[in-house]
């Protein structure tokens, strides 16, 4: 339903973009990837601007409940990352501002190309399984009776009359 951009994706739509060549991008984005994690492994809070917050972030140990059981349990300590979306991120991705124009519309272009034959394929798809489902039901039931063969085609008829009257 939903696409998702790829490592690659992303380097190549960063050449395009930014009109570098793409082992430039490659390092480009490579490198924000390592220094971010390098910088949150040492506990320090990364915070781009209008864009996410990375955190290494410790949580002190807590009595908890067992849902299963209601009795009470101890939690361990732990540490664990945290990415917090900030607004200006949250702001285009909900629709609520407009996305940065890309550049290059060769990239824009390419992932609208993906995105529309995944689409209209899912919907083909979906109709023929729910006619074969149906036609497995019909058939699975003509075996068990003999008689049901012929009662089938009158049940499905009165089935066909009654699906205009429930619109």
């Amino acid at each position: 339903m939903f696409g998702f951009m790829k490592k690659r994706e992303l380097i190549q739509a960063v050449s395009d973009h930014t009109g570098a060549d793409k082992k430039t991008a490659t390092n480009l984005v490579e490198g924000t990837i390592n220094v971010i994690l390098a910088t949150v492994a040492k506990g320090e809070i990364v915070n781009i601007s209008g864009f996410a917050k990375f955190a290494k972030i410790k949580r002190p140990a807590r009595m908890g409940r067992n849902p299963a059981t209601g009795a009470t349990i101890k939690i361990k300590a732990k540490t664990v990352a945290k990415i917090t979306a900030l607004k200006g991120f949250k702001d285009i991705a909900l629709g609520v501002s407009p996305a940065p124009k890309l550049n290059k519309a060769g990239a824009v272009a390419a992932a609208a190309a993906k995105a529309a034959p995944a689409k209209k394929a899912v919907a083909k798809k979906a109709a023929p399984k729910k006619a074969v489902a149906k036609k497995a039901v019909a058939k699975k039931a003509a075996p068990k009776k003999a008689v049901a063969k012929k009662a089938a085609p009158k049940k499905a008829a009165p089935k066909k009359k009654a699906a205009p009257k429930r619109k």
